[in-house]
């Protein structure tokens, strides 16, 4: 099975033919399941609706959002819904038999939340904070997956998961 990771950027942009030909291509071969980002529109909602984000960086330089309680309920309404539905329908507007998932689903993905997370402030100063709902996974059930793409759909999953 090939794992394709559409970034935010292709969602917001418009995904195009050529993806949606490549996807087909690849079909001809393989099963396949497609991962999306889109957490630029979660930051859009949340500050709609009042909701500021944090963003926090790395020592080594990755920056990433703060995922207090308010902002997994936020993260998971858009990446669940609105994004995961626009990506399935685009598909499904190209004849490419999607079917939308989250790794909540049936558990396709487990994750072990962090209980701290080491930080670079503002200052350049490193830090460690409590590590919210931030996580990383531990686990990746196929079966589900297996099941749909036996079925003939290509599953889109949602990059929420089911926490410890």
């Amino acid at each position: 099975m090939i794992v394709l990771k559409i970034g935010g950027d292709i969602v917001e942009k418009g995904m195009n033919r050529n993806l949606s030909d490549d996807i087909k291509e690849t079909l001809k071969r393989d099963s396949m399941v497609i991962v999306h980002g889109g957490g630029d529109e979660v930051t859009r909602v949340a500050e709609k609706i009042g909701k500021k984000q944090v963003f926090i960086t790395s020592p080594s330089g990755i920056r990433s959002r703060y995922t207090d309680y308010e902002t997994v309920q936020i993260y998971t309404m858009v990446m669940a819904g609105k994004v995961n539905k626009a990506v399935v329908r685009w598909l499904l507007s190209e004849n490419i038999p999607a079917f939308g998932v989250s790794g909540v689903d049936a558990a396709i993905l487990r994750a072990r939340r962090k209980k701290r997370l080491l930080i670079i402030d503002e200052r350049g100063r490193r830090r460690i904070i409590e590590g919210g709902f931030t996580g990383k996974i531990i686990d990746v059930n196929p079966a589900p997956l297996n099941l749909l793409a036996l079925s003939g759909y290509v599953p889109v999953v949602a990059p929420i998961a089911v926490g410890e």
